[in-house]
């Protein structure tokens, strides 16, 4: 499999997934503003809707958005529990959080990344993002992860979403049950692997 990704995107998330799940893969680097690859290719081509993630399974098949990659992956190693069997109200669950991180969260950050925005209308995204980790905290207080006591999919969402909260003076110690699942999450191996590889990513752009 190949994971077309850019370093500091949500694409983090199944980055995370695949490595927890200890999935053989190859990284494939996007320059998302000329939508090159790091070998030059024409990535829309690969895909046309621009951005990442993007996972290409061996038989040439492609799959976008990051909610439908890490469920997809999680499926692959159903024993490693990283999302609940389909057809579960666990499972349902599941998609209710991937979609409220989707649509609340991630898509809130949105305009903070866009120079043209006007700052009194970043303002007003900004606000929705402080009060939707409030709602997020409160989940936080009474266990580990989003669905309980144990890592998954959505965790690596959220997990990567939440980091940009550090590009935009967002205090996350506001919220102490997010701040100590940020940390939690960061110490596990597979994210350690993930971020110290991205990392490198960016150094060599």
């Amino acid at each position: 499999m190949k994971l077309y990704f850019a370093p500091g995107t949500c694409a983090l998330s199944p980055h995370i997934v695949l490595r927890e799940l200890g999935l053989p893969f190859t990284l494939v680097k996007v320059d998302i503003k000329s939508k090159k690859t790091a070998s030059g290719g024409n990535y829309l081509g690969a895909n046309p809707k621009g951005y990442v993630p993007l996972l290409e399974l061996d038989d040439g098949r492609t799959l976008s958005e990051g909610p439908a990659i890490v469920q997809y992956l999680a499926d692959l190693k159903p024993a490693a529990q990283l999302a609940p069997p389909n057809g579960t109200f666990e499972r349902s669950r599941l998609h209710e959080w991937l979609n409220f991180i989707s649509t609340e969260i991630h898509k809130s950050f949105s305009p903070l990344f866009n120079p043209a925005m006007p700052d009194a209308a970043k303002m007003i995204f900004k606000e929705k993002i402080l009060q939707r980790f409030g709602y997020v905290s409160q989940t936080l207080a009474t266990q580990g992860y989003l669905m309980g006591d144990t890592f998954g999919v959505a965790d690596a969402y959220l997990f990567a979403v939440t980091r940009w909260a550090y590009s935009f003076d967002i205090d996350l110690n506001r919220w102490p049950p997010l701040a100590r699942f940020m940390e939690r999450v960061e110490a596990r191996p597979a994210v350690q692997a993930a971020l110290e590889t991205e990392s490198q990513a960016k150094k060599a752009a």
